[in-house]
């Protein structure tokens, strides 16, 4: 490719694969059920919250298979991506943005770290116990709002996840 097509050329983008799936994880984080049903705050904090949990559960699956691990990184930086403009658009500066996303970034890690430990514990009431606790922790809610929904959801979407192949998941066809 010579230096002109390059600077007026339209260059491709890595993570276009991904973009499918990362746009059904924003599908899913948005849907009504997390907001009426499980109680979770529709508010900015909220709509994170539920966003960093969908978007968790998919990377731990992803990160069970090599194949899909490599992707899990470009999803990660379609996450960054979006943040960065919403934070933008939100009117933060340049100069906070990058510390804005660090924390982004760190909460997401948390929410991963949390699941993974979470799912790991037996099905019944000690495995329902974890993952309430992690909704409790996790997810803004309003009040009334019911953790034990949030769980449930949760390992909902955790079980939807295993069902699919990696290619499946990558086309974004999760079922929920």
């Amino acid at each position: 490719m010579n230096f002109l097509s390059r600077l007026f050329g339209k260059s491709q983008d890595d993570r276009e694969p991904v973009r499918p799936l990362w746009h059904r994880v924003v599908e899913l984080a948005r849907a009504p059920e997390w907001y009426a049903d499980c109680g979770v705050a529709d508010t900015v904090p909220g709509r994170f919250d539920a966003l960093a949990l969908v978007l968790a559960l998919v990377m731990l699956r992803m990160e069970r298979e090599t194949a899909l691990i490599a992707p899990s990184a470009l999803l990660g930086e379609l996450f960054v991506e979006d943040m960065d403009g919403q934070l933008r658009q939100s009117g933060v500066g340049d100069l906070v943005v990058g510390k804005r996303i660090g924390k982004l970034m760190g909460a997401l890690g948390g929410r991963i770290a949390a699941l993974r430990e979470a799912l790991a514990v037996s099905d019944g009431p000690a495995g329902d116990a974890a993952l309430i606790e992690v909704a409790r922790r996790n997810a803004t809610l309003t009040e009334g709002g019911d953790p034990g929904q949030v769980a449930a959801r949760l390992r909902a979407l955790a079980l939807c996840l295993e069902n699919l192949s990696g290619e499946e998941l990558l086309a974004g066809r999760i079922a929920l």
